[in-house]
């Protein structure tokens, strides 16, 4: 399957508009499903982001169809075919299925997604679409969120329907609706983001009328769930080309109301006191860390990335020798993170992992260009715990100047860093730096009972393990009993 990520994808040209749409590869169990609806009298189409991706030679295992068929008889026809079902979208028309099937020489697993025609509209105040049920694919095509995702290929027979020139668009490159744009984002205004989201996946320009609608339109996004939005900022920020997307989303004033810690990065600069663009440094940050990804796309760091400096703006103080401050901007920046993240409803987990780098990423710093002590290693390998890996190209990805002896100077100061702890590692097993005598051992020394005499002694006793290393037992014992003897 071609990398949902890519950077370049193979748009149809001219001449393969005309290849009859008999000659698109669809995978066999579309076909197979299809004439188990067309013996039952209705009928089949693959739809949406479904036929985009196979005009671009990019269709995976994920399949999306349109049926004239109710959920009811859908479920009839599918529960017999499908390896597994599930309603989770029956209110909304669509049933889920799961099916394994060989294509060629391979065994797939397809996920599907079979939805009755349908419209949908948002009153002024609702945060949940009114659903109705359509009887032409036509109709169901109309209210789809853009042209190119507005093609449908009606099987088993393979009749390409495309009302509103959507092949047109895709091999333009441009992102356009099928009716006008303020209709569109009246009916649901989540499709203003997905606008966004589609030109950072596919890097599509949008339409110049699509633009304009979302500028005016842009609060209308206050009505939808911050779950919905959180997904489609996920699948922006998670894509190939996440610059242009949040570009989009600040020029229009979409980010004001999902992500207003983005455009307030735009900070005003005078010829007294200049200093980095942050907005533009941030960008910068973003797709430098992008390029350090081992493993694919990496929410935490490129959330990270996104939201290091968004304490700037409130820390910012002109000193009296003309420069400007920041001082503490990535604590502030922690806490405003985790408020943010909260309000869009992201998971503890990840809303801990992404302030505690934002908390972090100056941390480097604070150490200056000399040498590292061994205290000073074991600090940063502990407070970055299982974020370790994620700081490092944090950190490096947040150097921006454009001043080649700085940057080579940093380079090669946190490769001294990473040697450090490497070395470290190898003699201390730095990942679980844990003090020399454990909670049971203080008790029995001390004569004491759990409580939080016990739990001062175990932050001493790490604090001695952190600043001196490993001790031998019969010295921390000593250790120990010192503390204890100046507790009075």
């Amino acid at each position: 399957m071609p990398n949902a990520n890519e950077a370049h994808l193979s748009v149809p040209s001219q001449e393969q508009h005309s290849v009859p749409s008999e000659s698109l590869r669809v995978a066999p169990v579309a076909d197979e499903l299809a004439r188990l609806f067309q013996e039952t009298g209705f009928s089949l189409a693959l739809v949406g982001g479904s036929v985009r991706d196979a005009l671009l030679g990019r269709l995976g295992n994920d399949l999306d169809f349109t049926t004239d068929a109710r959920p009811e008889d859908v479920l009839k026809i599918v529960r017999p075919w499908a390896d597994a079902v599930w309603e989770v979208g029956i209110a909304f028309g669509t049933v889920g299925a799961q099916k394994a099937a060989r294509d060629g020489d391979a065994e797939r697993n397809f996920q599907i997604e079979v939805t009755t025609y349908r419209s949908e509209a948002y009153d002024r105040t609702s945060r949940k679409p009114e659903v109705s049920y359509g009887d032409s694919i036509e109709e169901d095509l109309v209210r789809r969120d853009f042209t190119v995702n507005a093609m449908a290929l009606a099987l088993p027979e393979k009749t390409f329907i495309d009302p509103h020139d959507g092949r047109a668009d895709l091999a333009a490159r441009v992102l356009r609706t099928p009716g006008t744009p303020e209709a569109s984002f009246s009916d649901d205004p989540l499709r203003m983001m997905r606008a966004a989201r589609f030109a950072a996946q596919l890097d599509f320009e949008v339409a110049p009328e699509v633009v304009t609608a979302m500028k005016e339109m842009a609060g209308r996004i206050e009505i939808v769930s911050a779950e919905r939005v959180r997904e489609e900022l996920n699948k922006l920020i998670l894509s190939a080309h996440p610059r242009k997307g949040l570009k989009l989303l600040v020029d229009t004033g979409l980010a004001d109301h999902v992500l207003p810690e983005l455009p307030a990065l735009r900070l005003e600069s005078d010829e007294h006191h200049r200093h980095k663009d942050v907005y533009e440094h941030t960008l910068i940050v973003l797709e430098q860390a992008i390029a350090l990804e081992e493993d694919g796309p990496d929410l935490t760091l490129r959330l990270a990335a996104l939201l290091h400096d968004i304490g700037k703006p409130r820390t910012r103080r002109f000193e009296k020798d003309g420069r400007v401050s920041f001082h503490h901007h990535e604590v502030v920046g922690a806490k405003m993170t985790k408020k943010r993240m909260t309000a869009l409803k992201y998971s503890n987990e990840l809303v801990k992992d992404v302030s505690r780098l934002v908390e972090l990423h100056l941390r480097f710093h604070g150490y200056g260009t000399g040498e590292w002590t061994d205290s000073a290693v074991r600090r940063y390998v502990r407070d970055a715990g299982p974020l370790l890996d994620r700081l490092h190209k944090l950190t490096r990805s947040d150097c921006t100047t454009r001043n080649k002896r700085k940057a080579t100077a940093l380079s090669r100061a946190y490769d001294g860093l990473e040697e450090r702890i490497a070395q470290l590692q190898e003699q201390e097993e730095l990942d679980s730096i844990r003090p020399d005598l454990d909670g049971n051992q203080i008790m029995e020394i001390l004569g004491v009972g759990p409580g939080p005499i016990v739990g001062r002694a175990y932050k001493q006793m790490l604090e001695l393990r952190l600043e001196n290393g490993p001790m031998e037992h019969d010295a921390a014992v000593a250790a120990l009993k010192e503390w204890w003897a100046e507790q009075g």
